[in-house]
């Protein structure tokens, strides 16, 4: 279903799925799909995202988190990618919470222009760093956890 407007995706993230909603430059939504957090949902997405047409951006909540390898595959395929802030409690209060109107939500921001950050790279030394903290950590709860056990 091409459209003869650019296409804006707007992607809420969780740890086992991701929904994704397409807009056009003029709000209207085009479709909604719901993926696994995989390399294979990566792909599905971004084969569905394009069946609309240009897609200008790509606006993912959590890239540093759940949205992480998400963010990474698309920025290696060459798309512009923009970090969604969580939506504010107090619109999810009123206009309800799901995660196809979180994704919408993500989309409208980018489209809005109130989302323009530029998601992490993760990469390089503070990411190394990350890791070290991250496996040290692991470890001291193990030696405690052999410590209690014993």
């Amino acid at each position: 279903m091409q459209t003869t407007h650019p296409v804006i995706i707007g992607i809420e993230t969780h740890k086992a799925t991701h929904v994704a909603v397409a807009i056009d430059t003029r709000g209207a939504r085009l479709g909604t799909l719901s993926i696994p957090t995989n390399p294979k949902g990566y792909l599905e997405l971004e084969r569905w995202s394009l069946s609309f047409g240009k897609v200008l951006t790509f606006g993912i909540e959590g890239t540093g988190s759940y949205g992480a390898g998400l963010s990474r595959s698309l920025l290696a395929q060459g798309h512009n990618v923009i970090e969604v802030t969580r939506p504010n409690r107090q619109l999810r209060y009123t206009q309800g919470k799901t995660d196809s109107l979180d994704a919408k939500g993500a989309a409208r921001s980018v489209l809005s222009g109130q989302a323009t950050a530029r998601p992490k790279t993760q990469t390089g030394s503070s990411e190394r760093l990350r890791h070290l903290k991250i496996a040290w950590d692991t470890s001291v709860k193990s030696r405690s956890q052999a410590m209690v056990t014993l």
